[in-house]
């Protein structure tokens, strides 16, 4: 009798909330997700969660963060039917001088300025995980309609 196998394909990537009093740390992306977002990005094959969200924070933003904690989590399902994780961290330890890259201008921001129209597709959904200790994680569902799929937010 075969064993079905339980590995699956997975595209892992993270993102950091870093903060200073009210304010946090937000990238205005100008390409893929278009708007004000977390900095973050894809964790390569074999490297540490925690390593990775440090290397794309320093790659994005200049800073050297300390102890990142981990927050919750992101996922959906893409079109080629890979899982796609969004590991979530924030940290308000952090040293070295602020700098953009070609991902997109860092800029501090009040959480009284963040509105709709300034910020990333979804990002405000993505923000109560990061503020809210009773929910853990965000989750499109896919739902079939007819020959078209329907996106379901979920949070648990």
């Amino acid at each position: 009798k075969s064993q079905m196998s339980k590995a699956e394909k997975a595209i892992i990537t993270a993102l950091c909330m870093i903060y200073k009093d009210d304010r946090i740390l937000l990238q205005n992306k100008v390409s893929g997700w278009v708007g004000l977002t977390f900095p973050g990005g894809h964790i390569e094959k074999e490297e540490s969660f925690v390593l990775g969200i440090k290397r794309e924070i320093f790659e994005e933003t200049g800073l050297l963060i300390n102890n990142p904690k981990l927050c919750g989590l992101k996922q959906f399902q893409t079109e080629d039917d890979e899982r796609y994780i969004v590991i979530f961290f924030k940290t308000n330890e952090f040293k070295g001088e602020l700098k953009s890259s070609d991902e997109g201008e860092m800029v501090w921001m009040k959480r009284s300025e963040l509105n709709e129209n300034n910020v990333a597709k979804g990002f405000l959904d993505t923000l109560k995980v990061f503020d809210d200790d009773n929910i853990t994680e965000l989750m499109y569902e896919r739902h079939k309609t007819d020959d078209e799929f329907e996106w379901i937010l979920k949070f648990y």
